[in-house]
């Protein structure tokens, strides 16, 4: 692990324990030394499980089982390393994927259909199944409610920080609580970033709720946040609900309108929190950049554009160096191939419009924007002129840490 990134808590919050769920890590020495690297969490009663994934045509092994077994919508057991992510590791994956669930099966005497994997790390390097045939048994005599920030530790690669959050949904009925753990530091890039990602729930919700309530927080969460522009084979993002709440009289999310649309809004907001905080750790990163596009033909348009900007390595390096450069963002919207007319162009830095019908600001003031850019937080804004289509999108700097970092993470 590097330089610990600038955004790093000072706390953590307080995640509170989650009846019938069960959590356990280990030191397995899958690849790191003196770190743990394999999370077990048991579910005592099924749970039902909703799942997104990586758009990649090059997924991981674990991403194809999880795929497949989401359909049976109910889990009682998840393993999670970090260190090698099992892709582009051909048989040799699917296997380290079968014995793995073969030990999970043996350590929580539960089926097979109702594991889930998670693996992160680097790709094409075989992945050796014996530690989670050496560790899982002890791991599942050894899970017990609680221990989320642990369990966010274990799951890190080049991360420096673990992320965590936790949210409550007050209903009519009771409380349901939310609790949320991710993993992303460097090839972060939509869909879904080098991510893995994990929301633990007691409400009581069914699988097609559930479901719908995760993608709709995923597309404005974590698929809106970039720190380089690549997109890994192993994201996952997967929700366990286990209804324990509705046993002490909560209500079931199904049937009552209200309560499930403040539990989407709460999910949304845990998702939210999560895919700030990746951000904030990215590789080497130094500013947390949030771009705004509006005034474009489409909101799809709006997303395109505002990506060619946070993606830019030009962008970013001004972000970097404190530059209000909006000449690189101009450039930025013109290569985005979207619809744009050069002079109906405006572009703000924070609160300073910098530029305005195709040319610099009147009123542009060298020292207010200069000082502005020296913010840790920054807001880009561009309006196209051309329609009410919108998107924003939140990424990073680009620093020589990023380079040093990447140079030197196989060796």
């Amino acid at each position: 692990m590097g330089k610990v990134s600038p955004f790093a808590p000072s706390v953590y919050p307080d995640l509170p324990a989650l009846a019938g769920v069960r959590l356990a890590t280990a030191e397995a020495g899958i690849r790191y030394r003196g770190r743990t690297d394999l999370l077990l969490v048991v579910f005592d009663e099924a749970a039902t499980v909703a799942g997104t994934f990586t758009k990649s045509r090059c997924a991981s092994a674990p991403v194809d089982w999880d795929r497949e077994k989401l359909a049976g919508g109910k889990a009682r057991a998840l393993v999670v390393n970090s260190g090698n992510a099992n892709a582009f590791t051909g048989m040799k994956g699917r296997q380290a994927v079968e014995a793995t669930v073969a030990a999970a099966v043996a350590a929580t005497a539960c089926e097979e259909d109702e594991v889930f994997l998670a693996s992160t790390g680097v790709i094409g390097e075989p992945l050796d199944p014996a530690p989670f045939a050496a560790h899982l048994a002890l791991l599942a005599t050894k899970a017990e409610p609680g221990g989320f920030v642990d369990a966010a530790r274990a799951i890190m690669t080049t991360d420096t920080f673990p992320k965590v959050a936790t949210r409550r949904v007050v209903t009519d009925g009771g409380e349901v609580v939310i609790n949320g753990i991710a993993k992303g530091s460097g090839m972060i890039a939509p869909d879904m970033a080098t991510m893995l990602a994990f929301i633990f729930t007691d409400a009581a919700i069914g699988q097609p709720a559930l479901r719908s309530a995760l993608s709709d927080a995923v597309a404005e969460t974590f698929n809106a946040i970039t720190v380089d522009s690549d997109t890994s084979t192993s994201d996952t993002v997967l929700a366990f609900a286990n209804g324990k709440s509705a046993e002490g009289g909560a209500t079931v999310l199904d049937a009552d309108a209200d309560a499930l649309a403040a539990f989407r809004a709460a999910l949304s907001e845990i998702c939210r929190d999560l895919a700030h905080q990746i951000v904030r750790d990215g590789e080497g990163v130094s500013k947390f950049v949030e771009v705004q596009v509006t005034g474009a033909e489409t909101d799809a348009s709006a997303r395109r554009v505002a990506l060619s900007i946070a993606n830019s390595p030009l962008v970013k390096t001004a972000f970097a160096g404190a530059d209000a450069n909006w000449g690189r963002v101009v450039m930025a919207v013109g290569k985005a191939g979207e619809p744009a007319d050069r002079d109906r162009l405006a572009i703000w830095f924070g609160p300073h419009r910098v530029a305005v019908e195709g040319m610099r600001d009147p009123d542009y003031s060298e020292d207010a924007v200069s000082a502005y850019m020296q913010n840790a937080e920054l807001m880009l804004r561009v309006d196209i002129g051309l329609g009410r289509g919108q998107a924003t999108i939140w990424t990073c700097d680009l620093t020589a840490d990023y380079v040093a970092i990447n140079a030197d993470y196989r060796s």
